[in-house]
């Protein structure tokens, strides 16, 4: 089987996806087009056209199934390359234009999300990496449509994309062993370094630990960009000047080694997001052994249960108290011996990889 990969904004979770596909499905022949992550307004109305006119010798050989991200402008691709209409489609939903949070640093306009929707309807299948992914994008195209002055088609295409399904992005799950006792506890934020992570969620927690003297190591990782949110600094200098607090990790992780046995070595992987569409960090993390301590939002309530989500709140100080006095809890079990290891077997890429094979295979038959 040959498929044709169109990754539009090559990120860092989408290079994860590919390359766990592409070393667990060795079977197929893969071909590959991605664009970097970067110049975002241009990137997802520009690809088509890049593509098209740079790429035209490769897109027209006889390939299988198109495996397209949801950046791709899969609708105009298809018209500037007309070969490709005639090749099974699969869109793959990392994330949707329909839930991002307000914040100033929000994308204008609606383009992005008729991009998500014209690829969408352009697909034979379209897959999500979560179920919060897929209802909200649902909900967010019938809203869209429904704000249309007239002849919007929102019955017809709700019915194009009854069909869509979840299938997440997979795990690697390695033998893990227990955490051991002792009197600190380890706490993994392992997230970008932007807005939507929660950075002031962070720092307010960072706070009520401090004042209620919790013996925590915290390790902030993840991947930092060029315009970097101010609390980051604050939480900084507010861990490095407390008595009980310690910082073990300040940055992002080069070497993939390091970063595993970071994750094996720590106790608590930590999120406090206000926007996530699998939460792929923390899940890898567990996948090494970390007890998952997660808002109650987004897409964690699919993957843990309520002893590892604590109460989320619009207000930070009612949710820093709320996450603390979990992490209270969870430095308890670590000074008897007793933290948990979670199955998330269900997640790894020996389980979900035929299922990928299964949707290419059920395009082809």
């Amino acid at each position: 089987m040959r498929v044709l990969v169109l990754s539009a904004y090559h990120a860092d979770s989408h290079r994860c996806w590919l390359d766990g596909l592409m070393n667990h499905l060795p079977s197929i022949e893969w071909t590959v087009l991605s664009l970097p992550a970067r110049y975002f307004s241009w990137r997802i109305r520009g690809n088509s056209l890049t593509w098209a006119m740079q790429q035209s010798a490769l897109l027209s050989e006889p390939y299988d199934v198109i495996l397209a991200t949801s950046m791709t402008d899969l609708s105009a691709l298809r018209g500037l390359v007309p070969a490709l209409s005639r090749i099974p489609t699969v869109v793959y939903f990392h994330e949707n234009q329909f839930s991002y949070p307000k914040n100033i640093q929000q994308r204008d306009g609606v383009e992005p999300q008729i991009l998500n929707l014209y690829t969408a309807l352009a697909a034979d299948k379209v897959l999500f990496n979560s179920e919060y992914n897929r209802s909200t994008l649902l909900r967010g195209v019938d809203t869209l449509l429904a704000r249309l002055p007239d002849f919007s088609p929102r019955a017809e295409v709700a019915a194009r994309l009854a069909d869509s399904a979840v299938l997440p992005v997979g795990l690697d799950i390695k033998p893990c062993l227990e955490r051991p006792a002792g009197e600190r506890l380890s706490v993994l934020w392992n997230h970008r370094w932007e807005y939507d992570k929660g950075p002031d969620r962070l720092l307010a927690l960072v706070k009520e630990c401090n004042q209620q003297a919790l013996p925590i190591d915290f390790y902030i990782a993840g991947q930092q960009f060029r315009n970097c949110p101010t609390e980051f600094k604050q939480i900084e200098v507010l861990i490095l000047a407390s008595d009980c607090l310690a910082l073990r990790q300040w940055g992002y992780v080069v070497d993939s080694l390091d970063y595993s046995a970071m994750l094996a070595s720590c106790d608590v992987v930590l999120s406090t997001a206000i926007h996530d569409f699998q939460g792929l960090s923390v899940l890898q993390a567990v996948a090494m052994g970390c007890v998952p301590l997660v808002p109650d939002r987004l897409c964690y309530p699919e993957w843990f249960g309520g002893a590892y989500r604590y109460r989320s709140d619009d207000t930070l100080a009612l949710e820093a108290i709320a996450c603390r006095e979990a992490l209270q809890r969870l430095l308890a079990q670590k000074q008897r011996g007793r933290l948990p290891l979670l199955d998330v077997s269900a997640l790894s890429w020996q389980t979900l990889a035929p299922q990928y094979l299964d949707v290419f295979e059920g395009l082809l038959n």
